[in-house]
Order: structure tokens, then C-alpha cells, then sequence
């Protein structure tokens, strides 16, 4: 029995009627860009997500990006992100022109260190980027406090935190704007590339929907140089279907989180810390080893598919060696990058296949 890491099909073929309703929908309406499909989705979204207001956008990086600009964020601006992310945190910085600054993360949690980002504050920071990173919220309430006291703007990075809570609230307006992506391996995925932001600023969702269609909001008259990152209508007839399975499928994550918590306590690895405040959508469920490799190469033995999130910190990628940051200049990324290994979990991992994961990597 092979274990994929994770069954993209499976989810298209439990929902099949409906998608293809709803696709069905879309092409007999003749809308094709933005329109009635695409206003529906941002409504329930921003509900869902304790929101005023949602606006789609093409990808992930978009909402990012998008939402730096909409604050203004650009050269000679320095913005504080994790040194334990995917690349595009960084990128949608750098992007527009900013200095990504990184700040090291709780090694409990991976996520930023809430108490290590004052010290990176300089006259030019402008905003805090923290990513709820494998569907783990960041500590919110000290890193809003820093920002409240220096005068700073919050953008979360959500990518990988549908449904995810924050002390009982769903991650979505604890900062001034909250990014996300619907790739398709996403617990919120469409069949292609999708995103949104959301926020409880009417001006900056205003400036959002302004940035994403070409600047404009009258056809032919641009208010200033925007860019296309519209949400294709399609995808968001499926992100609607999808959203309706949202919270049952979080919590078939959640159950085989549980799973492999109980059935690998006693492996050695080091398990996914969750603290008392968090309530983790489980994009990943991400064990730590120095014996990292080893143990990669015996599950794929055994045909299970596992992943590394992520095998080279940003600031050690090639695309940033202009940067000149020293690899073991931030030390906790690099050990991350070398010890942490992604097992299969998604909401079609069956009970027998999270078995054979768990017999697996407690084998010695």
C-alpha cells in the first residue's frame, strides 16, 4: 500500500457533482472575469473568516505583495519576517523594493519569536510579517502589542491557516491585513493558483481591489499603475463548494494529528508543540530529527511520500546570496531546515494509511 503525501484527486472526487455543477455554472453564465461568482466567494469568505472584507486575487504572492502596496510599504522600507518560512514571504518584500528583515523563530512552534523582534526594529521598519506557519497561529496579542507601540502595521501571512484559531478566534482581522493562498495542496485549495486577502479596513480592501485590476475601477481609467491578479470566477465556484467541507475536513486533520501525537510519543522525534492558545488548522504535521534523511529514505521505502517544509531557508537560497547574510547567521532556521520532515496528513488519509505511517516511523 503506497502512501502519497497528499491525494489532490480524492478531494475532487468526493466533491465531483458539485464542482462540476458549479464549473458548469460558471461557463453557461458568460462571466468570466471577476463578477457575480467572484463576489459571492469573498462574501462568505471574509464571514468565515470573522472579516469585513475579502478580496480575491490570482495567487498567494499577489496578497502579499498587493498588500504591501496598499500600505504604502516600498524602497528604503525595512519589514520584519520570519527566517523559517517559504520563500515568498520574503519575496513579496523584496518585490516591491522593501528589506526583508529576518527574525529567528520558537523553536517550539517554529514560528516567529515574538520576543526577539523588537531588537530588529530600526527608524526605517514599517510592518511585522508573521506567518501562522503548517496551520499554526502565531502569538498574536505581544507581536500586535509591539507593533501598537511603535507604530507599526501587521500583515499575517495565513497561507497555510484556514480555519485555524488564534485564543477561540479564527485567524483572518487580528492584523491590519491578512494574506492567503488557495494552491491547490492548501486546506482551502482550488484547481489551480487562487488568493485573497482579508481585512477589517474598508480603505485598504478598497485599495486591494483598486491594485489588483490594473488600478482601475472604471474601464479605461487607471488611478494608478496596478497590476491583473483578479480571481479567476472558476475557481471561485469550487473555493465555495469547498469552503462548505472546510471545517469537516479540518477536522479529519485534526483527528489523524492526534493520531500520530499519541501512536509517536514515544519515537524520539520531536512532535508539533501546540500551545494552550492555538487551535492549528494542520496544513502539516512536522517532526523533527537530526537523523532527517535516514528517516525520509526508509518511509520512501515503504511508498509513503513525505515532504520537507522547507529544506533551504530563504536566507540561504541563491536568489538572495546578494544579501550577503552568513548561513550560520540565523542559526535556528538552518537546524529547522536540516531536522524537519512533513508527514502525510490531509482529510482522505485513511485510518489503516495513518497506521502505517505511525508503524513506520516508530520502527527502529
Amino acid at each position: 500500500m503506497k502512501i502519497p503525501f497528499l491525494d489532490l484527486g480524492a478531494a475532487y472526487r468526493e466533491l465531483k457533482p458539485e464542482i462540476d455543477a458549479a464549473v458548469s455554472r460558471v461557463l453557461e453564465s458568460g462571466w468570466y472575469i471577476l463578477g457575480p461568482e467572484v463576489e459571492a466567494f469573498e462574501t462568505e469568505w471574509a464571514a468565515y473568516c470573522e472579516a469585513k472584507h475579502a478580496v480575491g486575487l490570482a495567487n498567494g504572492l499577489d496578497a502579499l505583495t498587493l498588500a504591501l502596496r496598499a500600505l504604502d510599504i516600498g524602497p528604503g522600507d525595512e519589514v520584519i519576517v520570519p527566517s523559517n518560512t517559504y520563500i515568498a514571504t520574503w519575496l513579496a518584500i523584496t518585490g516591491i523594493g522593501a528589506t526583508p528583515i529576518p527574525v529567528e523563530p520558537d523553536m517550539a512552534t517554529h514560528n516567529i519569536d515574538p520576543a526577539r523582534i523588537e531588537t530588529a526594529i530600526t527608524s526605517r521598519t514599517r510592518a511585522l510579517l508573521p506567518v501562522h506557519l503548517y496551520g499554526q497561529p502565531a502569538d498574536m496579542d505581544p507581536i500586535l502589542d509591539i507593533a501598537s507601540r511603535h507604530g507599526l502595521r501587521v500583515i499575517e501571512d495565513a497561507a497555510q491557516a484556514h480555519g485555524a484559531r488564534y485564543k477561540g478566534k479564527r485567524i483572518g482581522a487580528h492584523g491590519d491585513i491578512v494574506c492567503w493562498s488557495f494552491y491547490p495542496g492548501k486546506n482551502l485549495g482550488a484547481l489551480g493558483d487562487a488568493g485573497a486577502i482579508t481585512t477589517n479596513d474598508t480603505a485598504l480592501a478598497e485599495r486591494v481591489a483598486l491594485l489588483r485590476n490594473y488600478g482601475s475601477r472604471q474601464k479605461y481609467v487607471n488611478e494608478e499603475a496596478g497590476v491583473n491578479s483578479r480571481l479567476d470566477p472558476i475557481q471561485a465556484a469550487v473555493l465555495r463548494i469547498k469552503l462548505g467541507v472546510l471545517d469537516e475536513w479540518t477536522e479529519r486533520r485534526r483527528a489523524v494529528a492526534s493520531a500520530y501525537t499519541l501512536g509517536l510519543a514515544e519515537s524520539g522525534l520531536i512532535l508539533p508543540h501546540v500551545p494552550d492558545w492555538a487551535e492549528p488548522a494542520w496544513h502539516l504535521y512536522v517532526v523533527r530529527t537530526p537523523d532527517r534523511d535516514r528517516l525520509q529514505g526508509r518511509l520512501s521505502e515503504s511508498g509513503i511520500g513525505t515532504l520537507i517544509h522547507y529544506p533551504i531557508p530563504p536566507h540561504m537560497q541563491q536568489a538572495y546570496a546578494g544579501r550577503r547574510i552568513a548561513p550560520n547567521a540565523l542559526p535556528l532556521a538552518k537546524t529547522l531546515a536540516s531536522e524537519v520532515l512533513s508527514l502525510p496528513i490531509g482529510p482522505h488519509l485513511h485510518d489503516m494509511e495513518a497506521n502505517k505511517v505511525i508503524c513506520n516511523v516508530a520502527a527502529k
